[in-house]
């Protein structure tokens, strides 16, 4: 198989479009029962009909393609779905589908893909789309030819008779995931996975085949758009430095770990960097990569203190998670001065839902090399805490008074700018390591996907 630069696809010389899924599901990948949904969930339906429908070409519009119980389960009210053209599979010539306007009957899956990759349908129809039932997703969901699933995942399980496969993590990795939303008492998230690329890929947009959309919640573009903001509007406090005041990133770190693509960060430094401030290491000599432990005082009170912070904070989190105070603080209780640079991270925790959230407040840093920096370590220590606490990673919030940027970094930064970020890799941690925090070692830690 070949792949084509307009979302097509090459087999024996038969040129096919390629195409997305985009389905809800619940935990045992249920569709529904009785050709209906269980769930009433607007918002996941606003999110169904903002992908299918939207375009970035307003002369053209999308197909769904959908099998025919999918299209006769489909509410009399909005089918044929409005704006985009319906392809209904079905081998029987007994239904009068195709009196509709906008929509077209194949016999099947090949004749559709074949039919779109020809004119006029090659040149007016932008995306492709599957949207059921489930016997077309069972042989299509994880086939070649499916560029990327949309799966909205529903956190129920309720009878069903129609099921979709589960994703094939082998063949796709996690693009985006958004944050838990609850709807009629329903916890559900939007989730859309991207096929994996067997090679790397040079082009600055190889992920453009995206609704946009989708591309644009890639979670690197809220760091992205900070350090754009600071380049194009920041305030120039001096003839070195150009700042802004007030900023904040969110990173979902239930599927993915946020080391960012755009740019090398140096995972090993951020790894020993964790490790060292579990284990209250002060040694200068083990610091080859971080220099914000240096200064005596902080020396001086991270090896009294740190660790059993660290330690108060797991056993808050283990015996009392509601606790509105766990904490891993710089600033010395004792006497209330700081006792490191200001840049230190004041780190707050919350447990709800069985899952860990952490948030970080910095004073100043430097948003180039810095922040990357400490997304990465920040995010392996609530990674770590929830691990020995049996619970999962949920959100790291990443907090700053002042992000700056030094301007000879600015020429650096407007290239970083124009690579568009890849899937994020998954973070995988040494299951027989939950006892005690400080077993870890370096070698307990793996990123999977990493391209």
């Amino acid at each position: 198989m070949a792949s084509g630069n307009n979302g097509q696809s090459t087999f024996s010389s038969v040129t096919r479009r390629s195409y997305q899924v985009v389905i809800a599901a619940t935990r045992d990948m249920g569709l529904g029962i009785d050709m209906k949904l269980p769930w009433d969930l607007p918002r996941e339906h606003t999110f169904f009909m903002d992908v299918t429908t939207r375009t970035s070409d307003p002369k053209k519009r999308n197909a769904t393609i959908m099998g025919r119980k999918s299209w006769e389960a489909t509410p009399l009210e909005i089918r044929p779905l409005p704006g985009r053209l319906n392809i209904v599979l079905t081998k029987s010539s007994c239904l009068d589908i195709a009196i509709y306007e906008n929509v077209m009957v194949c016999s099947s899956m090949e004749s559709a893909l074949e039919l779109l990759a020809t004119e006029p349908y090659s040149l007016s129809i932008e995306k492709v789309f599957v949207i059921g039932g489930g016997e077309l997703l069972r042989n299509y969901m994880n086939a070649p030819s499916c560029d990327a699933i949309h799966l909205t995942e529903i956190d129920i399980s309720v009878p069903c008779d129609a099921f979709a496969p589960r994703v094939d993590t082998s063949q796709y990795c996690p693009w985006y995931s958004s944050f838990p939303i609850v709807e009629n008492g329903i916890r559900y998230c939007f989730n859309t996975y991207v096929r994996r690329k067997n090679h790397i890929c040079l082009e600055t947009k190889q992920y453009s085949f995206l609704p946009k959309m989708v591309f644009e919640r890639h979670e690197e573009f809220s760091y992205l758009n900070l350090v754009q903001n600071i380049i194009s509007s920041g305030d120039m406090n001096d003839n070195t430095t150009l700042s802004k005041f007030g900023c904040q990133m969110r990173f979902n770190l239930r599927k993915t770990f946020p080391l960012l693509t755009t740019k090398k960060v140096f995972w090993l430094g951020v790894v020993n960097e964790i490790l060292q401030l579990i284990s209250g290491s002060t040694n200068l000599k083990e610091k080859e990569t971080n220099h914000i432990w240096d200064s005596d005082e902080a020396k001086e009170y991270f090896s009294s203190q740190e660790f059993s912070q660290l330690s108060d904070v797991i056993n808050k989190i283990k015996n009392n998670p509601h606790d509105q105070r766990i904490i891993l603080s710089p600033c010395n209780p004792l006497n209330f001065n700081l006792s490191v640079y200001p840049c230190q991270p004041f780190a707050q925790f919350y447990v709800a839902n069985g899952e860990l959230s952490c948030q970080i407040y910095q004073s100043s840093t430097e948003a180039s090399l810095q922040i990357p920096f400490t997304i990465a370590a920040y995010s392996l220590l609530t990674c770590i805490i929830a691990h020995v606490c049996d619970l999962i990673a949920g959100d790291f919030i990443h907090v700053i008074g002042q992000a700056h940027i030094n301007k000879s970094h600015v020429n650096a930064i407007q290239k970083q700018l124009q690579i568009s970020p890849k899937p994020f890799p998954i973070l995988k941690i040494n299951r027989e390591k939950k006892k005690k925090i400080d077993n870890f070692e370096a070698s307990d830690f793996e990123l999977l996907g990493i391209i």
